[in-house]
Protein backbone atom coordinates (compact mmCIF):
# COMPACT_ATOMS: atom_id res chain seq x y z
CA UNK A 1 0.00 0.00 0.00
CA UNK A 2 2.93 2.42 0.61
CA UNK A 3 4.49 2.10 -2.66
CA UNK A 4 0.64 3.01 -3.99
CA UNK A 5 1.28 6.09 -2.06
CA UNK A 6 4.34 7.20 -3.19
CA UNK A 7 3.19 6.80 -7.01
CA UNK A 8 0.56 8.72 -6.10
CA UNK A 9 2.70 11.73 -4.69
CA UNK A 10 5.11 11.65 -7.47
CA UNK A 11 3.08 13.55 -10.08
CA UNK A 12 1.31 15.82 -7.48
CA UNK A 13 3.83 17.90 -5.44
CA UNK A 14 4.21 20.36 -8.51
CA UNK A 15 0.82 20.26 -9.79
CA UNK A 16 -0.79 22.46 -6.93
CA UNK A 17 -4.16 24.88 -7.37
CA UNK A 18 -2.84 26.80 -10.84
CA UNK A 19 -5.54 25.50 -12.44
CA UNK A 20 -8.61 26.84 -10.55
CA UNK A 21 -11.38 25.07 -12.28
CA UNK A 22 -12.23 22.47 -9.31
CA UNK A 23 -14.16 20.79 -11.94
CA UNK A 24 -14.23 16.70 -10.10
CA UNK A 25 -12.54 18.11 -7.34
CA UNK A 26 -14.12 15.67 -4.37
CA UNK A 27 -14.63 16.10 -0.85
CA UNK A 28 -14.29 13.05 1.50
CA UNK A 29 -15.34 12.31 4.90
CA UNK A 30 -13.57 9.95 6.83
CA UNK A 31 -13.45 8.64 10.46
CA UNK A 32 -10.06 7.36 11.06
CA UNK A 33 -10.61 4.61 13.82
CA UNK A 34 -6.68 4.19 15.14
CA UNK A 35 -3.58 5.89 15.20
CA UNK A 36 -2.50 3.81 11.81
CA UNK A 37 -5.63 5.57 10.08
CA UNK A 38 -4.52 8.67 11.05
CA UNK A 39 -1.06 8.18 10.32
CA UNK A 40 -2.02 7.27 6.04
CA UNK A 41 -3.80 10.56 6.37
CA UNK A 42 -0.88 12.61 7.78
CA UNK A 43 1.22 10.72 4.93
CA UNK A 44 -1.43 11.68 2.01
CA UNK A 45 -0.89 15.57 2.90
CA UNK A 46 2.87 15.05 3.22
CA UNK A 47 2.45 13.26 -0.20
CA UNK A 48 -0.51 15.78 -2.42
CA UNK A 49 -2.06 18.54 -2.02
CA UNK A 50 -4.52 18.17 0.19
CA UNK A 51 -7.14 21.07 1.54
CA UNK A 52 -8.48 20.18 5.18
CA UNK A 53 -12.10 21.18 5.84
CA UNK A 54 -12.67 19.93 9.18
CA UNK A 55 -10.66 20.10 10.96
CA UNK A 56 -8.34 23.03 9.28
CA UNK A 57 -4.95 20.86 9.56
CA UNK A 58 -3.76 17.18 9.21
CA UNK A 59 -2.25 17.63 12.11
CA UNK A 60 -5.09 17.68 14.71
CA UNK A 61 -6.49 14.81 12.93
CA UNK A 62 -6.93 12.31 15.84
CA UNK A 63 -8.73 8.63 15.94
CA UNK A 64 -12.85 8.73 16.20
CA UNK A 65 -12.56 12.24 14.51
CA UNK A 66 -14.88 13.07 11.39
CA UNK A 67 -12.88 14.36 9.47
CA UNK A 68 -13.31 16.54 5.65
CA UNK A 69 -11.20 17.24 2.95
CA UNK A 70 -10.76 18.35 -0.44
CA UNK A 71 -8.59 16.41 -3.37
CA UNK A 72 -7.56 17.22 -6.88
CA UNK A 73 -9.45 15.25 -9.94
CA UNK A 74 -7.05 13.52 -10.70
CA UNK A 75 -6.18 12.25 -7.58
CA UNK A 76 -9.86 11.24 -6.70
CA UNK A 77 -9.61 7.59 -7.64
CA UNK A 78 -6.23 6.56 -5.93
CA UNK A 79 -7.44 8.85 -3.25
CA UNK A 80 -10.57 6.07 -2.88
CA UNK A 81 -8.47 3.06 -3.73
CA UNK A 82 -6.69 4.27 -0.54
CA UNK A 83 -9.37 4.31 1.51
CA UNK A 84 -10.33 1.43 0.23
CA UNK A 85 -7.47 -0.80 0.98
CA UNK A 86 -6.36 0.60 4.49
CA UNK A 87 -10.16 -0.35 5.49
CA UNK A 88 -10.99 3.43 6.66
CA UNK A 89 -14.73 4.04 6.06
CA UNK A 90 -15.32 7.06 3.95
CA UNK A 91 -17.81 8.90 1.86
CA UNK A 92 -17.80 11.44 -0.75
CA UNK A 93 -19.35 14.69 0.83
CA UNK A 94 -19.55 16.26 -2.92
CA UNK A 95 -19.10 14.70 -5.84
CA UNK A 96 -17.68 17.54 -8.20
CA UNK A 97 -16.86 20.67 -6.43
CA UNK A 98 -17.26 23.01 -9.58
CA UNK A 99 -20.81 22.19 -9.49
CA UNK A 100 -21.40 22.63 -5.93
CA UNK A 101 -19.65 26.08 -6.29
CA UNK A 102 -22.20 26.77 -9.43
CA UNK A 103 -24.91 25.66 -7.49
CA UNK A 104 -24.32 28.20 -3.87
CA UNK A 105 -25.92 31.31 -6.52
CA UNK A 106 -29.04 30.41 -6.70
CA UNK A 107 -29.23 32.61 -9.74
CA UNK A 108 -26.29 32.87 -12.37
CA UNK A 109 -27.94 36.13 -13.09
CA UNK A 110 -25.22 38.57 -10.98
CA UNK A 111 -26.34 42.03 -10.57
CA UNK A 112 -23.79 44.08 -8.68
CA UNK A 113 -26.38 45.61 -6.20
CA UNK A 114 -26.23 44.58 -2.95
CA UNK A 115 -28.60 41.99 -1.54
CA UNK A 116 -28.85 40.59 2.03
CA UNK A 117 -30.22 37.11 0.22
CA UNK A 118 -26.82 36.36 -1.94
CA UNK A 119 -23.50 36.42 -1.50
CA UNK A 120 -22.38 39.78 -1.99
CA UNK A 121 -18.25 40.80 -3.11
CA UNK A 122 -16.17 43.29 -1.52
CA UNK A 123 -16.49 46.01 -3.75
CA UNK A 124 -20.62 45.77 -2.89
CA UNK A 125 -19.79 45.40 0.87
CA UNK A 126 -17.62 48.49 1.11
CA UNK A 127 -20.61 50.69 -0.40
CA UNK A 128 -23.02 49.49 1.29
CA UNK A 129 -21.17 49.76 4.32
CA UNK A 130 -21.36 54.12 3.69
CA UNK A 131 -25.00 53.46 2.23
CA UNK A 132 -26.23 51.72 5.80
CA UNK A 133 -24.39 54.19 7.80
CA UNK A 134 -26.11 57.64 5.35
CA UNK A 135 -29.10 55.96 5.32
CA UNK A 136 -29.49 55.69 9.18
CA UNK A 137 -27.45 58.60 10.78
CA UNK A 138 -29.09 58.45 14.50
CA UNK A 139 -28.09 54.90 14.60
CA UNK A 140 -25.20 53.74 12.28
CA UNK A 141 -21.68 55.30 11.89
CA UNK A 142 -18.43 54.00 9.95
CA UNK A 143 -14.83 54.47 10.25
CA UNK A 144 -11.56 53.21 8.86
CA UNK A 145 -9.53 51.19 11.35
CA UNK A 146 -6.79 50.37 9.45
CA UNK A 147 -5.67 49.14 6.02
CA UNK A 148 -5.09 45.31 5.09
CA UNK A 149 -2.13 44.50 3.40
CA UNK A 150 -3.35 44.79 -0.07
CA UNK A 151 -4.05 48.61 1.14
CA UNK A 152 -7.83 47.95 1.08
CA UNK A 153 -9.46 49.98 4.11
CA UNK A 154 -11.33 48.31 6.98
CA UNK A 155 -14.28 49.58 7.39
CA UNK A 156 -16.04 49.25 11.48
CA UNK A 157 -20.07 50.05 11.85
CA UNK A 158 -20.78 51.16 14.64
CA UNK A 159 -24.80 50.47 15.73
CA UNK A 160 -26.53 52.16 18.58
CA UNK A 161 -28.33 55.52 19.84
CA UNK A 162 -25.95 58.03 21.04
CA UNK A 163 -25.60 58.41 24.48
CA UNK A 164 -22.73 58.71 27.25
CA UNK A 165 -20.74 56.14 28.74
CA UNK A 166 -22.43 53.18 26.83
CA UNK A 167 -20.30 49.81 27.08
CA UNK A 168 -20.16 47.86 23.80
CA UNK A 169 -20.21 44.32 22.03
CA UNK A 170 -17.62 43.58 19.49
CA UNK A 171 -18.54 41.55 16.76
CA UNK A 172 -16.81 40.23 13.41
CA UNK A 173 -16.82 38.46 10.46
CA UNK A 174 -14.58 37.11 7.48
CA UNK A 175 -11.30 36.12 9.53
CA UNK A 176 -11.53 33.00 7.28
CA UNK A 177 -11.98 33.99 3.27
CA UNK A 178 -13.67 31.13 2.12
CA UNK A 179 -16.48 31.20 4.90
CA UNK A 180 -18.58 33.54 2.95
CA UNK A 181 -21.92 32.91 5.09
CA UNK A 182 -19.58 35.00 7.94
CA UNK A 183 -19.46 38.20 6.29
CA UNK A 184 -23.39 37.58 5.58
CA UNK A 185 -24.30 37.09 8.64
CA UNK A 186 -22.89 40.61 10.04
CA UNK A 187 -24.52 42.54 6.98
CA UNK A 188 -27.36 40.94 8.35
CA UNK A 189 -27.73 41.66 11.98
CA UNK A 190 -26.85 45.32 11.05
CA UNK A 191 -29.80 45.49 8.72
CA UNK A 192 -32.36 43.50 11.70
CA UNK A 193 -30.77 46.15 13.85
CA UNK A 194 -31.69 49.14 11.99
CA UNK A 195 -35.17 47.87 10.06
CA UNK A 196 -36.47 46.59 13.53
CA UNK A 197 -35.21 49.48 16.34
CA UNK A 198 -38.44 50.88 17.83
CA UNK A 199 -40.15 47.66 17.23
CA UNK A 200 -38.96 44.89 18.38
CA UNK A 201 -38.50 46.06 22.31
CA UNK A 202 -35.40 44.06 23.21
CA UNK A 203 -33.37 45.00 20.36
CA UNK A 204 -34.69 49.08 20.88
CA UNK A 205 -33.37 48.03 24.82
CA UNK A 206 -30.09 46.92 22.98
CA UNK A 207 -29.46 49.80 20.87
CA UNK A 208 -30.40 52.09 23.72
CA UNK A 209 -28.17 50.82 26.04
CA UNK A 210 -25.13 49.23 24.11
CA UNK A 211 -23.32 50.44 21.18
CA UNK A 212 -22.52 47.61 18.43
CA UNK A 213 -19.07 47.48 16.87
CA UNK A 214 -19.42 45.03 13.69
CA UNK A 215 -16.81 44.58 11.46
CA UNK A 216 -18.75 43.04 8.01
CA UNK A 217 -14.73 41.53 6.75
CA UNK A 218 -11.68 40.82 8.43
CA UNK A 219 -9.94 39.70 5.89
CA UNK A 220 -10.56 41.40 3.25
CA UNK A 221 -7.90 40.74 0.88
CA UNK A 222 -8.33 37.24 1.17
CA UNK A 223 -11.92 37.71 0.74
CA UNK A 224 -11.36 39.59 -3.23
CA UNK A 225 -9.19 36.11 -3.88
CA UNK A 226 -11.59 33.82 -3.61
CA UNK A 227 -13.73 36.09 -5.78
CA UNK A 228 -10.94 36.36 -8.43
CA UNK A 229 -8.84 34.34 -8.00
CA UNK A 230 -9.66 30.74 -5.92
CA UNK A 231 -12.84 30.30 -3.93
CA UNK A 232 -11.32 27.84 -1.25
CA UNK A 233 -8.22 30.43 -0.45
CA UNK A 234 -8.39 30.48 3.69
CA UNK A 235 -5.44 32.90 4.33
CA UNK A 236 -4.76 35.95 4.54
CA UNK A 237 -2.48 37.45 1.00
CA UNK A 238 0.65 38.74 2.46
CA UNK A 239 3.82 37.80 1.09
CA UNK A 240 5.95 35.38 3.69
CA UNK A 241 9.63 35.71 3.23
CA UNK A 242 11.99 33.26 2.48
CA UNK A 243 9.02 31.21 0.51
CA UNK A 244 6.81 31.72 -2.50
CA UNK A 245 3.76 31.06 -0.24
CA UNK A 246 1.55 33.24 0.87
CA UNK A 247 -0.64 34.40 3.30
CA UNK A 248 -1.22 33.58 7.38
CA UNK A 249 -4.11 32.46 8.94
CA UNK A 250 -5.43 35.38 11.20
CA UNK A 251 -7.50 33.24 13.69
CA UNK A 252 -3.93 32.20 14.33
CA UNK A 253 -2.43 35.20 14.28
CA UNK A 254 -3.12 36.53 17.87
CA UNK A 255 -0.57 36.94 21.31
CA UNK A 256 -2.87 33.58 22.90
CA UNK A 257 -0.49 30.41 23.56
CA UNK A 258 0.94 32.06 20.12
CA UNK A 259 2.06 29.28 17.66
CA UNK A 260 1.57 26.39 20.08
CA UNK A 261 -0.61 24.04 19.52
CA UNK A 262 -3.08 23.46 16.86
CA UNK A 263 -1.27 26.11 14.59
CA UNK A 264 1.84 25.57 12.27
CA UNK A 265 4.97 27.61 11.78
CA UNK A 266 5.53 26.58 8.04
CA UNK A 267 4.33 29.35 6.02
CA UNK A 268 2.82 26.69 3.34
CA UNK A 269 0.72 25.56 5.92
CA UNK A 270 -2.86 26.54 6.08
CA UNK A 271 -2.85 27.05 10.21
CA UNK A 272 0.38 29.01 9.23
CA UNK A 273 0.74 31.70 13.06
CA UNK A 274 2.72 34.67 11.28
CA UNK A 275 5.89 35.30 11.52
CA UNK A 276 5.03 36.90 14.87
CA UNK A 277 1.55 37.75 16.71
CA UNK A 278 -0.21 40.30 14.70
CA UNK A 279 2.68 40.17 12.14
CA UNK A 280 -0.54 40.68 9.85
CA UNK A 281 -1.84 44.53 9.31
CA UNK A 282 -5.48 43.15 9.55
CA UNK A 283 -5.45 41.06 13.02
CA UNK A 284 -3.07 44.61 14.32
CA UNK A 285 -5.95 46.91 13.55
CA UNK A 286 -8.46 44.43 15.12
CA UNK A 287 -6.20 43.83 18.35
CA UNK A 288 -5.09 47.66 18.50
CA UNK A 289 -9.20 49.29 18.39
CA UNK A 290 -10.17 46.42 21.24
CA UNK A 291 -7.33 47.53 23.32
CA UNK A 292 -7.87 51.16 22.90
CA UNK A 293 -11.87 50.53 23.55
CA UNK A 294 -11.12 48.24 26.47
CA UNK A 295 -12.79 49.68 29.29
CA UNK A 296 -16.12 49.85 27.17
CA UNK A 297 -16.60 46.25 25.17
CA UNK A 298 -17.89 43.91 27.10
CA UNK A 299 -18.43 40.95 24.99
CA UNK A 300 -16.61 39.79 22.04
CA UNK A 301 -18.40 37.59 19.02
CA UNK A 302 -16.55 36.37 15.88
CA UNK A 303 -18.23 34.56 13.35
CA UNK A 304 -16.76 31.66 11.40
CA UNK A 305 -18.12 27.98 9.48
CA UNK A 306 -18.71 25.28 9.11
CA UNK A 307 -19.93 23.08 11.81
CA UNK A 308 -22.86 24.35 13.82
CA UNK A 309 -20.91 25.48 16.86
CA UNK A 310 -20.79 27.84 19.97
CA UNK A 311 -17.39 27.53 21.44
CA UNK A 312 -15.92 29.90 24.56
CA UNK A 313 -12.28 29.72 25.41
CA UNK A 314 -10.10 28.38 25.72
CA UNK A 315 -8.76 26.79 22.30
CA UNK A 316 -4.47 27.08 22.94
CA UNK A 317 -4.91 25.27 26.34
CA UNK A 318 -7.40 22.70 27.93
CA UNK A 319 -7.69 24.55 30.65
CA UNK A 320 -11.14 26.05 31.73
CA UNK A 321 -11.71 30.03 31.82
CA UNK A 322 -12.25 31.50 35.46
CA UNK A 323 -16.55 31.85 34.43
CA UNK A 324 -16.60 28.62 32.69
CA UNK A 325 -20.24 27.98 34.15
CA UNK A 326 -21.13 30.80 33.05
CA UNK A 327 -20.10 31.08 29.84
CA UNK A 328 -21.33 27.32 29.24
CA UNK A 329 -24.76 27.73 30.64
CA UNK A 330 -24.86 31.53 28.27
CA UNK A 331 -23.66 29.04 25.24
CA UNK A 332 -26.33 26.63 25.96
CA UNK A 333 -29.96 29.27 26.32
CA UNK A 334 -28.02 30.89 23.26
CA UNK A 335 -28.04 27.20 21.41
CA UNK A 336 -31.72 26.54 22.58
CA UNK A 337 -32.66 30.34 20.69
CA UNK A 338 -31.27 29.59 17.97
CA UNK A 339 -32.94 25.76 17.50
CA UNK A 340 -36.26 27.42 18.45
CA UNK A 341 -36.96 28.72 14.56
CA UNK A 342 -35.58 25.95 12.50
CA UNK A 343 -34.12 23.10 15.09
CA UNK A 344 -30.66 23.49 13.56
CA UNK A 345 -28.63 21.40 16.13
CA UNK A 346 -25.39 23.64 17.51
CA UNK A 347 -22.92 21.99 20.11
CA UNK A 348 -21.27 24.17 22.46
CA UNK A 349 -18.44 24.26 24.28
CA UNK A 350 -14.68 25.30 25.21
CA UNK A 351 -12.74 25.54 21.74
CA UNK A 352 -10.10 22.96 22.86
CA UNK A 353 -12.23 20.00 24.02
CA UNK A 354 -15.40 20.73 21.94
CA UNK A 355 -13.59 20.31 18.91
CA UNK A 356 -9.31 20.73 18.83
CA UNK A 357 -6.70 23.01 20.27
CA UNK A 358 -6.17 26.20 18.00
CA UNK A 359 -3.42 28.69 19.22
CA UNK A 360 -3.90 32.10 18.34
CA UNK A 361 -7.45 32.38 18.38
CA UNK A 362 -8.83 36.06 18.47
CA UNK A 363 -11.52 34.75 21.12
CA UNK A 364 -9.10 33.27 23.52
CA UNK A 365 -6.70 36.85 22.86
CA UNK A 366 -9.58 39.00 23.79
CA UNK A 367 -10.75 36.83 26.73
CA UNK A 368 -7.54 36.95 28.29
CA UNK A 369 -7.79 41.20 27.69
CA UNK A 370 -10.47 41.04 30.18
CA UNK A 371 -13.37 40.78 28.07
CA UNK A 372 -15.08 37.63 30.36
CA UNK A 373 -17.80 37.09 27.50
CA UNK A 374 -16.30 35.91 24.21
CA UNK A 375 -17.74 33.39 21.57
CA UNK A 376 -16.84 31.85 18.60
CA UNK A 377 -19.59 31.02 16.35
CA UNK A 378 -19.14 27.79 13.54
CA UNK A 379 -22.22 28.73 11.43
CA UNK A 380 -24.07 26.10 9.05
CA UNK A 381 -23.95 23.36 7.73
CA UNK A 382 -22.29 20.02 9.19
CA UNK A 383 -20.63 19.06 6.18
CA UNK A 384 -23.23 18.45 3.03
CA UNK A 385 -22.15 21.87 1.64
CA UNK A 386 -19.32 23.42 3.90
CA UNK A 387 -18.04 26.19 2.87
CA UNK A 388 -19.86 26.04 -0.47
CA UNK A 389 -23.25 26.91 1.85
CA UNK A 390 -26.40 27.64 -0.66
CA UNK A 391 -27.69 31.16 -0.92
CA UNK A 392 -31.26 29.66 -0.01
CA UNK A 393 -29.86 29.29 3.66
CA UNK A 394 -28.80 32.78 3.94
CA UNK A 395 -31.80 33.64 5.19
CA UNK A 396 -32.40 31.03 7.47
CA UNK A 397 -29.19 30.74 8.86
CA UNK A 398 -28.87 34.52 9.46
CA UNK A 399 -32.36 34.72 11.16
CA UNK A 400 -31.45 31.96 13.63
CA UNK A 401 -27.79 33.23 14.27
CA UNK A 402 -29.38 36.95 15.09
CA UNK A 403 -31.71 34.97 17.71
CA UNK A 404 -28.36 33.43 19.45
CA UNK A 405 -26.51 36.85 19.14
CA UNK A 406 -29.06 39.09 20.90
CA UNK A 407 -29.55 36.78 23.64
CA UNK A 408 -25.81 36.93 24.33
CA UNK A 409 -25.71 40.89 23.95
CA UNK A 410 -29.29 41.13 26.48
CA UNK A 411 -27.15 38.43 28.71
CA UNK A 412 -24.60 40.75 28.64
CA UNK A 413 -26.50 43.90 29.44
CA UNK A 414 -28.12 42.35 31.88
CA UNK A 415 -24.73 41.74 33.74
CA UNK A 416 -22.43 44.75 32.61
CA UNK A 417 -19.26 44.83 34.88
Amino acid sequence: MWALLVLIGAASVSAHLQDLSFDGQKVFRVIPQNDEQVEILNFLARIMEVDFWQPDSVTLVRPKMQVDFRVEAEKTFKVEDLLKESGMEYQVLIDNLQAALDAQFDSQARTSSHSYLKYNNWDTIAVWTADIAAQNPDLVSRSVIGNTYEGRPMYLLKLGKSGANKKAIFMDCGFHAREWISPAFCQWFVKEAVETYGKDSVMTTLLDNLDFYVLPVVNIDGYVYTWTNDRMWRKTRSKNSGTSCIGTDPNRNFDAGWCTLGASDYACSSTYCGSAPESEKETKALANFIREHLSTIKAYLTIHSYSQLLLFPYSYTYKLPSNYQELNSIAKAASKELASLYNTDYTYGPGATTIYPAAGGSDDWAYDQGIKYSFTFELRDTGRYGFLLPESQIKPTCEETFLAVKYIANYVLEHLY
